[in-house]
């Protein structure tokens, strides 16, 4: 049996401000799990560590043994309220007792249109409608957006950007350059989709536009607002701005992926709106119903011009995920999530600055709000970085060639964050040591 305490309630478990171990990790309980799994589940899963989750609360998560952890991964940038908060909670289990499904693509379900008209009210479009259309992922967002940037324009071509990720469906990894191991054995992937550098002024113009691929043949140019597998980078100053205008110049839509940055992790409700520039379409996911499977395509209202029956989706903004990104809208606002997101960024972004000063096993540290990344020397050790981490109770991961990223909640608090700071501080150190 679990050694776990099941009477600690949620804000007992939340108010943990550093992890408390008290069985070797990975526990017994955990092993006789991951050996079920391994015999049942698909190998194609790549788990990050040997981590078993049983229940979580705020930026704390408890594993099946009972050892409890600090969570500055979020699932992935998924639970931006924090684990299980109780707003979220009750709206799910309001909106089980009353429908549990009907397809927003027959029929016309309340609660779709609700979330709708919160997206589109919060869209970075400045004074422009917008119009959103709901997925069940962040990469079923994408392909929306591949379909409507297609459909709007007329034209076929696609350009994406080396280290991005925007998916793994056969549209979104045709996209997706982050890692060859994502499109390897899948080919023929999407035709005519291109791919230029992140950040860079210069090779999109003189060599896919003069070499390649004529600008007046290109639907979109689909583009990660912050660049997230690919290392947890933020764009040069003024790139954005030279993409709209090369968008504008072309008649090229400018297609924003945010399912990582989105929903306040930036401090704003979406990090393109940092960047000085209104895209056309933008995708959502992760974050904007806690948990909950949900995705969205949300567009410029005068570029909604396909026709009736041209896209839907079956689960596509099922009611409970519906009623959970209600309530992550109010709970964001009422509890001001972005705020928080910012003054606790900047206490993990001096602390991580002070840190590599330290240590120059740490290369760089950037970000800003609750999206950073650091780069270690190697990607060997930075993925010691990030076993190390979790033997000590620190949930992280790694990305790009050799990054670890920093994304948690955004409940996440300031006596949570120094805890990090120091059990961070100890695992470089034992790495640096080669221990």
């Amino acid at each position: 049996m679990s050694v776990a305490d099941s009477t600690l309630t949620y804000d007992g478990l939340a108010s943990h401000s550093r992890p408390k171990l008290i069985t070797e990790v990975p526990g017994p309980e955990a092993m006789a799990r991951i050996d079920r799994d391994r015999k049942v589940t698909s190998p194609s899963l790549p788990r990050a560590y040997p981590f078993v989750p049983r229940r979580g609360a705020g930026s704390i998560v408890e594993d099946v043994d009972g050892n409890i952890y600090l969570d500055l991964n979020a699932g992935i940038a998924v639970t931006s309220t924090g684990h299980c908060h109780p707003t979220v909670v009750d709206a799910i289990q309001k909106q089980a007792t009353e429908l549990l499904h009907y397809s927003a693509s027959d029929f016309y379900l309340p609660i779709y249109s609700d979330v709708c008209e919160r997206l589109d009210a919060v869209a970075p479009f400045g004074r422009r409608q917008a119009r959103s259309f709901l997925t069940n992922s962040g990469t079923e967002a994408v392909e929306a957006a591949i379909k409507l940037a297609r459909y709007a324009t007329g034209r076929q071509n696609l350009i994406g950007f080396y280290q991005s990720f925007h998916g793994r469906s056969m549209g979104s990894v045709s996209l997706t350059a982050s890692k060859a191991k994502y499109r390897t054995h899948f080919g023929p992937l999407l035709p005519s989709v291109y791919h230029s550098f992140y950040g860079d002024f210069d090779y999109l113009e003189e060599v896919l536009f003069k070499r390649v691929v004529s600008p007046g043949e290109v639907a979109a140019i689909v583009v990660e607002s912050w660049l997230g597998e690919g290392g947890y980078v933020i764009p040069p100053e003024g790139w954005f701005r030279y993409l709209r205008e090369l968008c504008d110049h072309h008649g090229i839509l400018l297609v924003c992926d945010e399912v990582q940055s989105g929903v306040g992790r930036s401090g704003t409700m979406w990090a393109i709106e940092q960047e000085g520039v209104a895209p056309d379409i933008i995708t959502s996911g992760k974050g904007i119903a806690s948990g909950l499977p949900l995705g969205a395509m949300i567009a410029r209202d005068d570029l909604m011009v396909w026709e009736l029956g041209a896209h839907g989706s079956t689960y596509g903004g099922s009611p409970l995920s519906c009623a959970a990104a209600l309530a992550t809208f109010d709970v964001i606002e009422r509890e001001g999530l972005m705020a928080n997101a910012s003054a606790v960024g900047e206490v993990l972004l001096a602390g991580f600055r002070e840190i590599a000063a330290r240590h120059p096993l740490i290369t760089e540290v950037r970000g800003r709000a609750l999206w950073i990344g650091l780069s270690i020397a190697d990607h060997e050790r930075a993925s010691m970085i990030e076993q190390v981490a979790f033997r000590k109770g620190l949930l992280i991961l790694g990305c790009g060639d050799a990054d670890i990223r920093m994304s948690p909640p955004l409940v996440f608090r300031e006596d949570q964050a120094q805890a990090a700071l120091e059990i961070f501080e100890e695992v470089v150190s034992e790495v640096e040591a080669g221990s």
